[in-house]
């Protein structure tokens, strides 16, 4: 029986709001402003525009074009780069289902913030009432004792209204909602921008981020932060990117998409650093403070500072559901895509259909989701598997993808080929000196750097029973289920190869130069040929 043909994006359009719904997420409204401010200011702009240029976007060129052209989710695109890099795709899968259970939950507290913030019901002190009456946080990590409603509930919601965009398809579910989402987000956040300008203190928020000190350029570490800032907040490394463009017309412009989804997500983000310092100026002037003693990231920013700013300014309750709201739009939409990847891969290993895919793939991740993070211990999980999951997962996986593709199997030029053959575009030897040379070393040095922080003090002073199996056992067990996973034997994956075999033997592909054998076999039929108009 053949297997049903790919869905595909309804537009070049559609694809872009997809693409950048997945890198604008929360980790652009409340890292960046952070990172920025904490390495040097208005000058970190430089290094950052740098690794734009020659990090993430070589990077999205790269997942671009593998997806495009082999137009499968990163364990059947990488499997037809080689088989036993197959099971990078698999690790990427097991990786995208750890995070998709715990980010979840951070939209499910946003859902309830929303409803707090009419009447400001965080009271006097938002620290205490966000860990101890929202999520009744035990006094120290260890095993669950009790479920928390008021997390429970908007999880399940959550999961809800995701699994159905999912199971309603690419054209029809992914496309039509980050039509929808994405426009509603800045919409949301330009009207938070703007109110939050007009606040007193305002300025001295402002002067504070973008206050550019040109002696930390000389800082190493400073650099380093730029690249780890562009190499998170583009969702690069767990495969979404190859999934989002198996889903490409045959003639599609991958370079020209990858840079207006690099641009627009950078953008959003100095748009973020603006409104959040913005408001914490308002807050340091209120307290008689400087900006240093109120800057915050993370969950202590969305969830404590910001609630506390919301309780002393003038018409709060508005400016604080816009903001929850658009933390819901954004994390929503980055939610969909990670799903995305491993209904994608579950899709082209069985050939089961859609909506018994998301049911029982999504089905899955919600039914973890749930079972283990609204809970007593939620936040103290969810802490670890985070930090680790994206030290020694995401960023780990992404130097293994550069080191397979790019030096051990010399596919660079291939890759650049294609996408020079349908992209308006052309990448030239910057492209393969980036991705050969620049972001290998950059990441490999990321890698050392959070090791050694790692080894010299545990992660926020938790103990090293509670990380060994919440932190480094949860990245270690991606790993594992990756190289697992690659080793069974899929039934669709074998007739692929015997399908592609027999095309090889009937159409004389073997005599093509190109090394590899089972992959090329289709090429030789025109099935990667550009034809069609563009998007």
């Amino acid at each position: 029986m053949s297997s049903p043909s790919r869905e595909q994006w309804g537009s070049r359009a559609g694809f872009l709001f997809a693409a950048i719904g997945s890198a604008i997420g929360l980790g652009n409204i409340w890292r960046f402003p952070a990172v920025a401010y904490e390495n040097g200011g208005g000058a970190f702009l430089l290094p950052y525009l740098v690794a734009l240029l020659t990090a993430g976007i070589p990077l999205l060129v790269l997942e671009y074009s593998i997806g495009h052209k082999y137009r499968k989710s990163p364990p059947a695109a990488f499997r037809k780069l080689s088989r036993p890099a197959e099971m990078i795709g698999w690790w990427q899968v097991a990786i995208c289902f750890v995070v998709a259970a715990y980010y979840a939950v951070i939209l499910a507290w946003a859902v309830r913030y929303i409803g707090y913030s009419f009447g400001e019901q965080w009271g006097n002190d938002a620290n205490a009432f966000f860990f101890g009456d929202f999520l009744q946080a035990a006094e120290q990590p260890g095993v669950m004792s009790s479920y928390v409603d008021g997390v429970l509930w908007p999880l399940i919601a959550v999961w809800v209204v995701v699994l159905v965009i999912l199971a309603l398809g690419i054209r029809n579910g992914i496309e039509k909602a980050n039509k929808f989402f994405i426009p509603l987000l800045v919409l949301f956040f330009v009207v938070l921008v703007g109110r939050a300008l007009t606040l007193d203190g305002a300025g001295k928020g402002l002067d504070g981020l973008f206050r550019p000190d040109w002696s930390a350029l000389g800082d190493g570490s400073v650099w380093v932060a730029a690249y780890g800032q562009i190499f998170f907040s583009l969702s690069i490394g767990f495969g979404i990117m190859i999934t989002y463009a198996s889903y490409l017309r045959k003639r599609s412009d991958i370079t020209g998409s990858a840079m207006v989804a690099g641009f627009a997500n950078s953008a959003f983000e100095i748009l973020a650093g603006i409104g959040v310092f913005a408001t914490l100026g308002f807050m340091a002037a209120a307290q008689g403070v400087g900006v240093n003693e109120v800057a915050s990231s993370g969950i202590g920013l969305a969830f404590v500072a910001f609630p506390t700013v919301i309780s002393q300014m003038p018409m709060g309750a508005l400016f604080g559901v816009l903001f929850f709201a658009s933390l819901v739009l954004a994390g929503l939409t980055s939610l969909i895509s990670i799903v995305q990847v491993v209904i994608a891969a579950v899709q082209d290993r069985t050939g089961m259909r859609r909506v018994p895919a998301v049911l029982g793939v999504g089905g899955a991740i919600a039914l973890v989701s749930i079972l283990v993070f609204p809970t007593d211990s939620g936040i103290y999980l969810l802490d670890a598997a985070d930090h680790f999951i994206n030290q020694y997962g995401i960023t780990l996986a992404a130097l293994v993808v550069l080191v397979v593709v790019g030096w051990l199997l010399r596919r660079l030029p291939a890759l650049q080929k294609h996408a020079n053959d349908i992209s308006t575009m052309r990448l030239g030897r910057w492209w393969l000196i980036c991705l050969g040379v620049v972001t290998p070393l950059v990441l490999g040095w990321m890698m050392v750097d959070s090791l050694r922080a790692e080894f010299a003090e545990n992660y926020e002073g938790y103990s090293t029973e509670f990380l060994l199996w919440a932190g480094w056992g949860v990245a270690a067990a991606a790993l594992l289920v990756g190289v697992v996973l690659s080793l069974v034997p899929w039934r669709s994956a074998d007739s692929e190869a015997a399908e592609e075999a027999d095309s090889e033997a009937g159409t004389g592909a073997g005599a093509k130069v190109d090394p590899v054998p089972a992959v090329e076999a289709g090429a030789s039929t025109g099935s990667d040929a550009p034809e069609g108009g563009k998007n």
